[in-house]
């Protein structure tokens, strides 16, 4: 017999109430969301804190701004994440159900559109304040794994976002008639928690490191470094979590199984590895700008 381990009895909901006939739900997404959001704004108001941290022994902003700023960012979460799911992931459904398009408690959220709308409103907002733009996006990189770590045992919990089909002893047996339907293996079906893949790898792995850089290592001394980092380091792990997760229903395809959005012959790339590589190009290519830039301005 296969080992595997068995998915827990475990809910969605963390409690719920009835209130004049509606329901009012907590939900361990949505409490993932406000927690995370929440260390996030602790982490940069802990960064803001320390003066000697920042180039020039000067702190990018105050404590009133990071304030001011926790609703910008909450507000391009919300957006770009629903716009990017409805633009990357089910185009042709929404084409469709446009009046569905702002049902986001019907699920459906993306990080890269999260990502997206995070850097279009940090940029508006820095331009309004008159912050440096680079030294915010170091802050906002501190902020964001754990909220990543949060979201993706929420997803474990909620059983969904599962991998691909495994026989490895730590393979899941999620429930559910999608999770339970694998071709050619009869009786259980276990597959690759890949959720918990992705909270290992963006939120502890790339969180811890982005915090040993910016407090012991000095990394914040020269701006747009722990962010080109970190969108270099999320990419390279969303990368690699792609090859273990199961691609979304859209994508799969009697004649593509596998959900490739760009076939090479048996091979492909999936639409989360699509997104990903522009990610880890693009860091790579911060980090040794911003490298560059301090150098710069060290012998000028």
């Amino acid at each position: 017999m296969q080992a595997m381990i068995h998915f827990p009895n475990l809910s969605p909901e963390i409690f719920s109430i009835s209130l004049f006939g509606i329901t009012f739900a907590l939900r361990w997404y949505a409490l993932a969301y406000i927690v995370g959001i929440l260390a996030g704004w602790k982490l940069i108001n802990m960064a803001v804190s320390r003066p000697q941290l920042w180039p020039g022994n000067t702190a990018p902003m105050t404590k009133p701004q990071v304030e001011d700023l926790l609703t910008w960012i909450i507000l391009g979460v919300i957006f770009g994440g629903r716009l990017g799911y409805v633009l990357f992931y089910r185009p042709s459904y929404y084409v469709e159900n446009p009046s569905e398009i702002l049902m986001v408690w019907q699920g459906g959220m993306a990080f890269h559109g999260g990502f997206l709308g995070v850097v279009v409103a940090a940029w508006i907002w820095a331009g309004r304040q008159g912050v440096n733009r680079l030294s915010l996006g170091d802050s906002l990189a501190l902020a964001v794994p754990t909220g990543l770590f949060l979201g993706r045992v929420a997803n474990f919990i909620n059983g969904e976002l599962w991998g691909r089909p495994t026989d490895l002893p730590w393979g899941v047996a999620f429930p559910g008639p999608s999770a339970q339907t694998c071709e050619g293996i009869i009786g259980l079906c276990a597959r690759h928690p890949s959720q918990l893949y992705e909270a290992a790898l963006e939120g502890l792995i790339l969180g811890t490191l982005l915090l040993i850089l910016a407090f012991r290592r000095g990394a914040l001394k020269v701006p747009g470094q722990l962010m080109g980092l970190f969108v270099a380091g999320y990419g390279l792990s969303r990368f690699i979590v792609e090859f273990f997760r199961q691609a979304d229903d859209q994508f799969i395809t009697i004649d593509n199984p596998m959900g490739y959005v760009i076939q090479f012959g048996a091979a492909g790339i999936s639409m989360g590895q699509l997104l990903s590589l522009p990610m880890l190009l693009g860091g790579i290519a911060i980090m040794v700008w911003a490298r560059g830039r301090a150098r710069k301005e060290a012998t000028a």
